[in-house]
C-alpha cells in the first residue's frame, strides 16, 4: 500500500482593524504576526518529502503560501476549490456588542444554522475542498501535499474525515491561525487525521 500525507494549512493573521467578515473580499493581507505565523509553520516542513503546494486564489493565503515555497522550492498552483466559504454576511462586523447581526432585517438569514442558511452550505465546501484534496493526493502519490485555505474548509474536511457531522458549534473548532490538520492515506482511503499548532507561540 502506498501512503500519501495532505496536510491543510489555515493562513496566518490578518490586518483587519475594523473587526469585519471579509470573507471572499479581495484587499485583505496578513499582519506582520500572520507573516511571522507563516514562516514558522513553513519552517516545521524543512526536511519533509512535499511535492505538491497549491494555495487559495485569496491574498491573505497567497501571502501565507510564499514561506512554503521557499522551503519546498515549489511551484505554487492556485486552486479555486480552496476557496474561504461563501457568506452573506461579509463587510459586516459580526462579533461583540456592535454585531450588525443584531439587526432584524437580517434575521431570515438564520433560519437553519445546520446548512447554514447564511451562506455556503457545508455539503458544498465539502465537495469541493475534498476535490482539491484528492488532486494534491494523486499529483503527490507517495509523498506528501501541501494546500493553504481557510478554517471552515479545513474543518469541513477534518469533521467528514472523522465521521462527524457538518453541523457545528463555531466555537467548537480546532483549527487556529497558521494551524496544520495533515490527512494520513493509505492509498485511496484516509486512515488518519493529525493537528498541529507549529505557531502556537508566537
Amino acid at each position: 500500500m502506498t501512503q500519501t500525507i495532505v496536510h491543510l494549512v489555515r493562513h496566518g493573521e490578518v490586518h483587519n482593524p475594523e473587526k469585519i467578515l471579509y470573507g471572499r473580499m479581495p484587499g485583505y493581507r496578513l499582519s506582520s504576526r500572520g507573516r511571522s505565523q507563516a514562516a514558522r509553520t513553513a519552517a516545521s516542513f524543512e526536511g519533509h518529502d512535499v511535492t505538491y503546494i497549491a494555495a487559495s486564489p485569496l491574498q491573505r493565503v497567497q501571502e501565507t503560501s510564499e514561506p512554503f515555497i521557499k522551503v519546498t522550492g515549489l511551484e505554487l498552483i492556485t486552486d479555486e476549490d480552496l476557496l474561504e466559504a461563501g457568506n452573506r454576511f461579509e463587510g459586516l462586523r459580526t462579533k461583540g456588542w456592535r454585531s450588525q447581526l443584531w439587526n432584524p432585517v437580517r434575521w431570515p438569514l438564520m433560519y437553519n444554522p445546520t446548512l447554514p442558511s447564511w451562506g455556503e452550505h457545508y455539503t458544498d465546501i465539502l465537495e469541493r475542498m475534498m476535490a482539491a484534496v484528492e488532486r494534491a493526493r494523486v499529483a503527490a502519490e507517495g509523498h506528501e501535499a501541501i494546500l493553504v485555505t481557510h478554517q471552515l474548509p479545513i474543518v469541513c474536511v477534518q469533521r467528514h474525515a472523522r465521521g462527524q457531522s457538518l453541523s457545528h458549534n463555531p466555537a467548537t473548532r480546532q483549527c487556529d491561525l497558521a494551524s496544520v490538520t495533515s490527512l494520513v492515506f493509505q492509498d485511496d482511503q484516509i486512515v488518519g487525521v493529525h493537528y498541529n499548532e507549529p505557531a502556537q507561540e508566537i
